[in-house]
């Protein structure tokens, strides 16, 4: 059975739990995962020219990936802070960014990718804090990933949603299902599900779960999830 591991990672400007910067750690953490595709929120500064939290030539020779290359801003490596990673031996067939309802600045990216065999379409987000606001963006994504052709579609981030299932997890619980991956926030002590991996009925879950090793712990506030993905 041909399977992809999917992530997704708030690395929270790879500012870790002791409040120092440490791209190195977050590295460490990717590759304890060994996702074949991670989304990443967070993943520029905030403020200035949003300059990449990792390094390029960081992430070129300590990890085995590539970032899907957006084209947005020649320093960042995401979109409004996502971004999406995928192994350097994958093939990326199309990427593009979304431009997202906000109160506050929000975009989402995607990318289709061929990799292990299977090709797959992955949205990266992470949705505001305002309740309404996330609903809002919920619908544009679930728009978009309407659109074009039909493929297997998985979709990944951070949401920012407290309830259990109401809200923009109802919109979402819709059309996609959602990998019973556990709780992520906060780092040192998970009490919610803010991030999530949701997919299509053409993809089913065989393993997934929160990754909690130490390193995990310390490189940011949130830890990552991830999901084995097998086609239907």
């Amino acid at each position: 059975m041909k399977t992809l591991r999917v992530a997704s990672y708030n690395i929270r400007k790879a500012i870790g739990t002791d409040r120092r910067r440490s791209p190195e750690r977050v590295l460490e953490v990717l590759n304890e995962i060994d996702a074949d595709l991670v989304a990443l929120q967070e993943a520029d500064r905030r403020f200035g020219v949003r300059t990449a939290a990792i390094p390029p030539r960081l992430l070129e020779s300590h990890s085995a990936y590539k970032p899907v290359p957006l084209n947005v801003q020649t320093d960042s490596m995401g979109w409004h802070g996502n971004a999406i990673l995928v192994r350097k031996e994958a093939e990326v067939n199309f990427f593009d960014v979304l431009h997202l309802p906000c109160l506050e600045p929000r975009g989402a990216t995607v990318a289709e990718v061929s990799l292990n065999g299977i090709a797959l379409r992955a949205f990266g987000m992470h949705l505001d804090l305002s309740g309404l606001w996330r609903r809002r963006q919920a619908a544009a994504v679930i728009h978009s990933a309407a659109q074009g052709a039909a493929m297997p579609t998985v979709l990944m981030g951070d949401l920012n949603e407290w309830s259990a299932d109401r809200g923009c997890l109802a919109d979402f619980a819709r059309h996609y299902s959602f990998a019973p991956c556990g709780r992520s926030f906060h780092a040192r002590r998970p009490v919610a599900r803010l991030d999530r991996i949701m997919h299509c009925a053409r993809l089913h879950v065989v393993e997934c779960g929160v990754h909690e090793s130490a390193a995990a712990r310390r490189a940011s506030d949130h830890l990552p999830i991830w999901a084995e993905l097998a086609l239907t």
